[in-house]
């Protein structure tokens, strides 16, 4: 590939004991592998999110909206990106309050980019939880991206921070050449005629 597109990879849980950065650093070397893409790993843990939001919405408050200062890392990397891999847990069939806290806090920032999702539970792996981001990523104008990786009891089917199943390289590459098409007709877009919304 000629050119590279911003990559930023959300690690979605703060829990204690969390998997997610070890999920995220994998793919991360994935999409490194790729080519098509200059990547960033934003660790939620690392960032302020109060669960309390302002009055008005960013929707309509747009560059004026009122984020805590500790926030200005987040939003930056957020709007810089072409592109987005969310990895996330399942918690109680959906995903986590940090994530949703995050999403909420932002608007234009995913508007007209390419959302791909990795996630990682039990018996459905975290299938659920990404079924609820692709409603809440959709409402907010992203593009959400259809072959995305999915690890199934990930505590005993990953060894040494690797996944054992030597089909995930694989699945990886192709949500990553999607994501890259994605990325990059976007961009195009947006570059050429502002987004209606």
């Amino acid at each position: 590939m000629n050119e590279t597109h911003k990559l930023v990879i959300i690690v979605g849980s703060v829990r204690e004991g969390r998997f997610g950065p070890v999920v995220a650093s994998w793919v991360a070397d994935r999409a490194r592998e790729h080519g098509g893409f200059d990547v960033d790993i934003v660790d939620l843990a690392d960032a302020d999110i109060p669960l309390a939001l302002p009055e008005v919405s960013p929707l309509f408050a747009g560059d004026s909206y009122p984020r805590p200062e500790k926030m200005a890392s987040l939003t930056s990397h957020l709007q810089e990106a072409d592109a987005f891999i969310v990895v996330t847990p399942e918690y109680n069939h959906s995903y986590p309050a940090s994530l949703k806290a995050a999403i909420d806090w932002h608007f234009s920032q995913w508007k007209a980019k390419p959302v791909a999702f990795v996630s990682y539970g039990g018996a459905a792996g975290g299938r659920h939880a990404v079924l609820h981001l692709e409603n809440v990523f959709t409402e907010l104008h992203a593009v959400t991206i259809r072959d995305g990786l999915a690890f199934p009891f990930y505590y005993r089917s990953w060894t040494d921070e690797q996944p054992q199943d030597e089909a995930a390289p694989g699945y990886a590459k192709a949500m990553l050449d999607q994501l890259a098409w994605w990325a990059a007709a976007l961009h195009a877009a947006r570059s050429a005629i502002p987004y209606p919304a």
